[in-house]
């Protein structure tokens, strides 16, 4: 960068070359929104303003359309190793690129479980230049390997530990108080949980309607919910951990959740904030099934005002994928989960365009929270040194979901023939624009997310 000679006591205009140049799109960051031109330059912002007097290598006409912090998707299940006939690292990452999501953090729910340091070097190997998007991934917390857990949680790419205190099996399932309170003990990250009470959830079986799918959220009921969020709280306390509480699906967790914020960070889903019951199980069938479960209205509304009033810091797909075949198995044999990297910004965009949340905020739950909650360096916003990660989005753009454009190895999506107006048009990830319009523009060359904590070489 050269400045030019100073010209009556004033210092004349910058002669800036960039290798990129988003031009006079809508920047959306901390500072509110503006018409400002964004310089890349080896992979990082180096300049943010006017930059109508600069050259670049490409320039990018973004007039129109907003440009957003990347999207970074907390809770995602990509399925490998071991379960790959439903989607992998590759197809996962090219289902998030083509939705506008620039990072996403994976689960360790998969065969072999991720809970050594070499299943989960493994799979930090796997995705290297292989996803198209970043990515991180969670280390699994169990009664055996909690005393590895505080090196193994600093490793780099490494998100966190995660837990399960219902609904997993084996290993991964830590149901009890006393399990919990060893791996809160030792740990020094923030740990994500899934909460709900495999104790009620187990007595509870027998609610179960063979062939009727209505009956899930009879089964696992919002006390289950409730109980083991209450019980996840105490236990943080006790030990002075920081908490993470994903998807949650109850307004009675919002609201009690709300009086533990010093300790608990909360994530809310698209679908729990979209999906509505009975409607969607009769709509359906068991392609609306999850855990934990989609409730009534009184309950979506509760997570709405759990958004409007500040208590959820980030929004996560909990992109769970099962081919067409497993999911049309009878209820209960049915597995749960759906697809949702995709489709989280669309679905979300509609709601901003129907003004249930501002763009602003959306913007905050996606990447300004994520980056904040978890100490992501240099991403969750547009600023000078910081990844030249962006969602661009039309927010005019009105479009119909399909099945067809999902590219999970999947292949489906609840929200197939959904009109909605908000689409994302471009993906950027370091620099590199990796989905524009609809199509995939460049190869995969994801790398790992940094952390504060996992900064070691």
């Amino acid at each position: 960068m050269a400045v030019v000679p100073v010209e009556n006591g004033r210092q004349g205009p910058m002669t800036q070359t960039f290798d990129t140049i988003l031009r006079a799109g809508t920047v959306v960051n901390q500072d509110g929104e503006g018409v400002r031109d964004i310089g890349i330059s080896g992979g990082r912002i180096a300049a943010i303003g006017d930059l109508r007097q600069a050259s670049a290598g490409e320039t990018i006409d973004c007039k129109g359309l907003h440009v957003l912090p990347g999207v970074i998707d907390t809770q995602v299940h990509f399925r490998e190793p071991g379960l790959t006939h439903k989607e992998d690292l590759e197809t996962g990452s090219h289902s998030a690129v083509m939705g506008g999501v620039t990072g996403v953090f994976e689960m360790p729910n998969t065969n072999p479980l991720t809970i050594t340091e070499e299943t989960f070097t493994t799979k930090v190997k796997a995705g290297h230049h292989r996803m198209h998007c970043d990515y991180a991934f969670f280390i699994g917390g169990t009664r055996e390997n909690y005393q590895n857990l505080p090196e193994l949680e600093r490793a780099p790419g490494c998100a966190g530990v995660k837990v399960f205190i219902g609904s997993s099996t084996g290993s991964l399932l830590v149901e009890d108080d006393g399990g919990l309170r060893k791996i809160l003990g030792v740990i020094r990250r923030r740990a994500s949980f899934h909460a709900e009470d495999e104790y009620r959830l187990n007595d509870r079986k027998g609610l179960r309607i063979e062939g009727d799918p209505r009956s899930h959220p009879v089964w696992r009921d919002e006390m289950a919910a409730l109980m083991a969020t209450q019980r996840l709280v105490t236990i943080a306390r006790e030990t002075g951990a920081r908490i993470h509480v994903l998807h949650i699906s109850t307004k009675e967790e919002m609201d009690y959740l709300r009086d533990h914020k010093d300790v608990a960070t909360v994530e809310a889903t698209p679908h729990h904030l979209t999906l509505a019951a009975p409607d969607c199980y009769e709509r359906l069938g068991t392609r609306a099934q999850m855990n934990p479960p989609v409730r009534d209205a009184s309950h979506r509304d509760g997570i709405w005002r759990g958004i409007e009033q500040g208590i959820v810091d980030v929004l996560g797909s909990d992109h769970a994928p099962h081919t067409l075949e497993e999911k049309s198995k009878t209820y209960p044999a049915s597995p749960s989960g759906m697809t949702g990297v995709q489709t989280l910004v669309p679905t979300m965009l509609d709601h901003v365009n129907a003004g249930r949340l501002s763009l602003a905020r959306f913007v905050d739950l996606t990447s300004a929270g994520p980056a904040r909650i978890f100490n992501i360096a240099c991403k969750g916003r547009i600023a000078a040194g910081y990844d030249a990660d962006f969602t661009v989005v039309d927010l005019k753009r009105s479009e119909t979901i399909t099945n067809e454009w999902v590219a999970s190895k999947a292949g489906w999506t609840p929200y197939d023939g959904v009109k909605v107006t908000g689409w994302p048009v471009g993906t950027f990830v370091r620099g590199r624009r990796v989905m524009w319009q609809g199509e995939l523009v460049s190869p995969s060359t994801g790398e790992t997310i940094r952390f504060m904590e996992t900064l070691k070489p």
